[in-house]
């Protein structure tokens, strides 16, 4: 059935995901960049547990988890710009794609349905990582948190990724796991898809975000691009 498939059978005309929490599992990866800086001060680490949801935050989340500091303490720069050379050294350790993205992936291409990357991860990490995970050279447009002016909540990155594909933001899916990722799809047009198998490290949960889809798994996304082979 997969062969025969073609961009025909969806009403979308592209998807676009984020990144950490969504398309990878960057969590192993952050979490030890996290605990390095407890360890540099001879603190007690953090349970991967405890850190894990706070990865959707980026590194703004990870020290708040770990520290209690927000980005007004006068420690957060300097723990910050240690936690990202930790994490630039050791940045493709343990981090993996979710189970079952890479048969998603695999499906969109055989169906030559387009598809991109929009996160708030820095180029500085997000074009390596992307590459050597081979995402990059399928994906038709990867923008990142420094790509353009602004990062999400702000619909510009997803914007500017759908203008890359020369594809209609309204025929378009946004699928990410923190409600950022909801409110910017939804200002840029798009409708959108909250992963529940992500980080979901916001209070609020994935039910209550507003998306226009839940799945629970990466394999419950094709259901939703292909309604009709069913």
């Amino acid at each position: 059935m997969s062969q025969s498939l073609n961009q025909s059978q969806s009403p979308y005309h592209g998807v676009f995901f984020d990144l950490d929490g969504t398309l990878v599992d960057t969590a192993p990866d952050l979490v030890a960049a996290t605990n390095r800086l407890l360890s540099a001060r001879n603190l007690p680490l953090k349970p991967y547990e405890q850190l894990r949801p706070c990865a959707s935050a980026g590194a703004r989340g990870l020290i708040l988890g770990a520290f209690g500091i927000d980005t007004q303490h006068p420690d957060f720069i300097p723990l910050r710009d240690e936690f990202f050379s930790n994490y630039e050294n050791a940045l493709l350790v343990k981090s993996k794609l979710f189970e079952g993205i890479d048969n998603l992936l695999n499906q969109l291409d055989q169906a030559s349905l387009s598809w991109g990357i929009v996160t708030n991860k820095s180029e500085r990490f997000t074009n390596p990582l992307t590459e050597l995970m081979g995402l990059s050279q399928r994906a038709v447009s990867t923008v990142s948190g420094d790509t353009t002016p602004h990062s999400k909540p702000h619909p510009e990155p997803i914007l500017h990724a759908a203008r890359i594909a020369n594809i209609d933001p309204s025929k378009s899916l946004y699928v990410g796991d923190d409600i950022r990722d909801i409110v910017a799809g939804k200002a840029a047009g798009m409708k959108t898809v909250a992963a529940a198998y992500g980080y979901c490290g916001c209070e609020e949960p994935p039910e209550a975000w507003g998306a226009d889809f839940l799945i629970q798994t990466p394999q419950d996304l094709l259901q939703i691009v292909f309604p009709s082979r069913v």
